[in-house]
């Protein structure tokens, strides 16, 4: 029975030491953990500083007399410059307080673990107070006046003094213990309160760029209220799809080149799609403006319109319609930014006016891979994605493809 009970025993502590263990380690990762996020958070910070200095290096380049001298085009360009930052400065604070919702998670942790110990050491601290208590403080006399001789009395003092040692011991870990719980609460605390911080800055930011965004389009119904503006703009932006069109069909014949290459080398090097398109703006299945002659609301005079209008709200994410690689990724001042995707066999998609794009040339992607950001950039009034589709060179109705 007694072997039994020794077994029993020992389990039951190496058990624990198993637990005790683990936790450590559960405790030290998270600690871990926090500095890694804590040095996100400050590279981040760090990127918002470089937006907020481009961003008063545009408005003072807005303030100036130059400015006022440009064209309605190239206003438009600058303004767009600023708006870009704008929504990449709203993405940093997004991911930001993302990084401080994962640190306070971890914070949280900190806090429980260190509360745990201080829990321990109170047990401990408390359970010596006990046998003091039932023993009684005489017994450290006890103790040296039991002895019988002079080197036993030493023996004794040497015992008496490594007690205290243990009890003074157990005293000061227990402090420290509470003050680890202290700090952990803080810094706790402090997280929360920056993630508020940065939340209203959100909340702030947002609105600012409501502003520009108003600002711009702005810009643009001015150009097209006055009829030899507006005649010149449409004239400027024909121009610009014209040229683009055979930028594209140029680049699609250089990646065929490129990939004829690549295939005779490894078959697999080569990105098609599926041939079957996608919607490219999840958030949104309207059309605001179609495929081919749309009207002036105005001027009462007809234009060709190259593809579809998607509105959807500023930064929704606008998507791959199949498999493929970036040809063009591009800032114009008619198309704002925007991207070209070849998937093979001839078909080719444009996205236009985002705010951000996420990809650049020569990336592949995949079908409903996020690739940008809907926006008003270039020649555009109002939130939207324009999306063309081309086959073998030539423009087609979206419509029929999607």
């Amino acid at each position: 029975m007694n072997n039994r009970r020794s077994v029993r025993i020992i389990a039951i502590v190496l058990a624990f030491l198993m637990l005790f263990t683990v936790l450590w380690a559960v405790i030290d990762a998270v600690r871990v953990s926090a500095r890694v996020t804590q040095a996100e958070i400050d590279r981040l910070k760090e990127e918002k500083k470089e937006y907020e200095r481009k961003k008063r290096e545009i408005q003072s380049r807005i303030n100036t007399i130059d400015f006022e001298r440009m064209t309605e085009i190239a206003k438009k360009q600058v303004l767009d410059d600023r708006i870009m930052l704008t929504g990449m400065e709203i993405d940093n604070i997004v991911e930001t307080i993302e990084f401080y919702g994962t640190l306070i998670l971890e914070k949280e942790g900190e806090v429980v673990a260190a509360q745990i110990r201080e829990n321990e050491q109170l047990r401990n601290y408390k359970k010596r107070v006990r046998d003091m208590e039932e023993n009684g403080v005489i017994s450290y006399f006890e103790i040296i006046f039991d002895s019988t001789s002079f080197s036993d009395l030493l023996a004794r003092l040497d015992f008496v003094g490594d007690i205290m040692q243990a009890d003074e011991k157990i005293y000061n870990d227990l402090i420290i213990a509470s003050e680890e719980t202290k700090a952990a609460k803080i810094t706790l605390e402090q997280a929360k309160r920056d993630m508020e911080d940065e939340k209203t800055l959100q909340e702030n930011t947002q609105l600012e760029l409501e502003e520009q965004l108003e600002q711009a389009n702005a810009l643009i119904e001015k150009i097209e209220a006055d009829l030899e503006s507006e005649r010149a703009l449409r004239a400027s932006v024909e121009a610009d799809e014209e040229k683009i069109q055979k930028e594209i069909n140029q680049k699609v014949e250089e990646l065929r080149r490129e990939q004829e290459k690549a295939r005779a080398a490894s078959a697999s090097s080569r990105i098609k799609g599926t041939g079957q398109l996608m919607w490219p703006v999840p958030s949104s299945r309207s059309v605001s403006s179609g495929f081919g002659m749309r009207l002036h609301p105005v001027y009462k005079v007809y234009r060709q319109h190259t593809g579809i209008d998607i509105p959807a709200k500023h930064g929704s994410n606008i998507v791959a319609a199949d498999s493929g690689t970036v040809i063009t990724s591009a800032y114009n001042s008619s198309y704002g930014n925007y991207i070209v995707i070849s998937h093979g066999n001839g078909i080719t998609t444009l996205y236009a006016h985002m705010s951000s794009r996420k990809v650049k040339e020569k990336d592949t992607v995949s079908k409903g891979q996020v690739i940008g950001l809907v926006g008003s950039t270039g020649v555009s009034t109002g939130a939207h994605c324009h999306f063309e589709v081309s086959i073998n060179g030539s423009r087609v109705n979206p419509l029929n493809y999607v």
